[in-house]
């Protein structure tokens, strides 16, 4: 069997749907360099089994999947390079682009550190929109654990950044966690 023949269609899902999972891979990482760093181990791995994930008729799942597979081989080898600040700075609201571009920064800073699971539940339940379902079959768990992860990463996101303003966690609606 050709080289073709074993890769058909890989090439244009790679092109179709790779900034779907940068997008994916910098969520989970919070970093460009190593977010195309995961992308491509995880698109490397799916090629070599590309007929076998395209006859599953999930692809754009199963790389997701060894996305945060491989994030946690990562984490398990890997010892985090960087220190977080206690003092977070004050929040502002409005047209201060400074301002929101800081709170982003915080907010990122504060999903660095959560743990994996933690934080792959919170991007796949509300940046992914994946329901509870959907995003305990990602992770491989319970839909009770998905709740569990997502009400605790909350709760430590609100922690760790008190004054953060509303719009920090858009998307993010306490009331559904708050009952877990």
């Amino acid at each position: 069997m050709s080289d073709a023949d074993r890769y058909a269609g890989f090439r244009e899902f790679a092109i179709a749907r790779g900034s779907s999972l940068s997008r994916t891979a910098y969520l989970l990482v919070g970093d460009h360099q190593e977010a195309q760093d995961l992308l491509q181990e995880a698109l490397a791995k799916t090629a070599r089994h590309w007929r076998r994930v395209q006859a599953g008729g999930h692809p754009e799942a199963y790389v997701r999947t060894v996305m945060l597979n491989q994030l946690r081989s990562w984490r398990r080898r890997r010892r985090p390079t960087e220190v977080t600040s206690e003092a977070v700075p004050d929040a502002t609201s409005g047209d201060d682009l400074a301002g929101d571009t800081a709170t982003r920064v915080t907010v990122a800073g504060a999903l660095a550190t959560l743990p994996a699971r933690q934080r792959a539940a919170l991007y796949l339940r509300f940046y992914e929109d994946l329901s509870e379902v959907e995003t305990a079959r990602q992770l491989g768990c319970s839909v009770g654990t998905v709740k569990r992860h997502v009400h605790d990463a909350l709760v430590r996101l609100r922690r760790h950044i008190p004054s953060a303003p509303p719009t920090a966690f858009e998307g993010v609606q306490p009331s559904e966690v708050d009952h877990v």
